[in-house]
């Protein structure tokens, strides 16, 4: 079951089920173990996926992993916040390898709007407990590939801004 208190799962599940997605929520109480032949810098186990969502349009069946932000971010009022740790990168890789084939590890970035600027058009943001959210989805590839770190304390890792937007996806467009 995903966390049903972390309202950006909430609502991204909620927008799942209005699409008619087919989808499960995964249990995140406990970490995936990892098999045992894998090499000895392997972490011991893997970060676990919020949901499986199968999507017939791209043939494929995603593995996200949902990040919430909100849009824009902080005092500074920052668009296109998109950061991500290292260990979610890596597990989200472990995650794709295990299952091979059309399963593609995927970042849903689900913005909160808490301003008058949006990532979507408003006919694409979707309403959910008295907020409005607009769901970009950027394929681990892509996200690994651009990723810079940011804070080695935190190791977290994010895109510029400008190869977020040239990557990121409404998750309309995805499904």
């Amino acid at each position: 079951m995903s966390k049903r208190s972390n309202h950006y799962e909430a609502a991204f599940e909620e927008y799942l089920r209005a699409k008619r997605a087919p989808y499960i929520a995964i249990d995140e109480s406990r970490r995936s173990l990892l098999p045992y032949d894998l090499p000895e810098d392997a972490v011991g186990s893997l970060k676990s996926l919020d949901f499986l969502v199968t999507s017939a349009a791209q043939g494929c069946t995603w593995l996200v992993d949902v990040k919430g932000r909100q849009f824009p971010s902080g005092a500074q009022k920052r668009l296109w916040k998109n950061w991500s740790t290292h260990d979610d990168v890596a597990s989200m890789g472990r995650w794709q390898n295990l299952f091979r084939g059309r399963f593609q590890s995927l970042f849903v970035f689900a913005y909160n709007i808490v301003g008058d600027v949006a990532p979507l058009p408003e006919d694409r943001l979707f309403d959910h407990r008295d907020r409005k959210y607009a769901f970009l989805g950027v394929r681990l590839e892509h996200f690994a590939a651009h990723a810079r770190l940011i804070s080695p304390k935190w190791q977290t890792l994010a895109m510029p801004s400008a190869a977020f937007r040239q990557w990121a996806q409404p998750m309309d467009d995805l499904l």
